[in-house]
């Protein structure tokens, strides 16, 4: 306990270096805080630039995600159509079809008959030529028509398909499957190398405005190395700064995000109505959420102190 002075008063503990530094912190926040709120319009500017930056590659990569999804949802696509020969009766054609069923390969089996496919060759938009055509054959040409919907990977249940004694020809277009993910593929390395080069521009643009701000503190900066500041304590609040112009870039960054999502989601539910498709646009998770915001925040951090450590090490007494 400390002794009473002559005077009779208790003196002051000392502070402890922990706390000197905790409240340094605190000091260097709220300056730059009221440094950026200070000075709206050029915060404003700053940190719509940085939010733009930030957005366009957040947003081409929620495209591709739901891309992604959607290629996955299309089960239509992955049908395999069996032509069957044109000796095959319609009864062996449907005694085929139920055998197939069976399978555990296989989720369904549609049977198209040779007049079934007539009549939808001829409800189709060129019947004047169909109709020449057939007219011209004078009987129905067309074979028995096997759809097949698999249940996992199609690739070997093709190749069995293939060897039926029944099959004329099996149709299965997995080619579009490999060229999406191709696509998907590209799109992810466009993402990163648009994030990369963005996030240098959104680093360029925290770094230039945290300098306009040192460059009106130079001759402060100048005093407190005269006084024996160490670096630490003259670049924190211009990291703070950095990183508040960060973190508010990352959460505009997402609140324009959120309104092209309400923006698109009424379109685009309609259009997946017409097809028939439940699929509906799915936003960003909150943890990617707040990944974002820490590494717009880290942003701004590293540009501040890039531009402060160069100013520092120019101006060393």
């Amino acid at each position: 306990m400390a002794k009473p002075t002559a005077s009779g008063a208790t003196p002051a503990r000392p502070r402890s270096r922990i706390a000197a530094w905790a409240e340094h912190h605190r000091d260097s926040l709220i300056a730059s805080l009221g440094r950026m709120f200070g000075k709206p319009w050029s915060t404003l500017l700053t940190v719509g630039v940085m939010a733009v930056a930030l957005a366009l590659p957040l947003g081409l990569a929620l495209v591709l995600d739901n891309a992604a999804r959607l290629g996955g949802t299309i089960e239509r696509a992955r049908e395999v159509t069996v032509f069957l020969k044109q000796d095959i009766a319609v009864e062996r054609a449907r005694a085929l079809a139920q055998t197939l069923r069976a399978r555990g390969d296989i989720a369904a089996v549609a049977l198209r008959t040779p007049d079934e496919g007539l009549a939808s060759l001829r409800d189709d938009g060129g019947t004047d030529v169909y109709a020449d055509a057939l007219a011209a054959v004078g009987e129905n040409p067309l074979p028995s028509v096997l759809i097949v919907r698999p249940r996992g990977d199609e690739r070997a249940l093709v190749a069995a398909l293939t060897a039926l004694p029944e099959a004329d020809l099996v149709q299965h277009d997995a080619v579009w499957r490999e060229r999406l993910d191709r696509w998907l593929g590209f799109g992810e390395r466009v993402v990163w190398v648009l994030a990369a080069l963005l996030g240098l521009g959104a680093l360029l643009v925290v770094g230039n405005t945290v300098r306009l701000d040192i460059q009106s503190r130079r001759e402060e900066i100048a005093v407190l190395q005269s006084l024996g500041a160490t670096d630490g304590f003259i670049r924190r609040p211009f990291l703070y700064l950095g990183a508040c112009y960060g973190l508010a870039a990352g959460a505009l960054a997402l609140g324009l995000l959120t309104a092209a999502e309400f923006a698109l989601r009424l379109p685009l539910r309609a259009l997946a109505d017409s097809y028939g498709s439940r699929f509906a646009f799915s936003g960003m998770e909150p943890l990617h959420a707040l990944l974002v915001l820490a590494v717009a925040g880290a942003l701004g951090w590293l540009g501040a102190g890039v531009v402060t450590g160069h100013f520092l090490r120019q101006t060393k007494v």
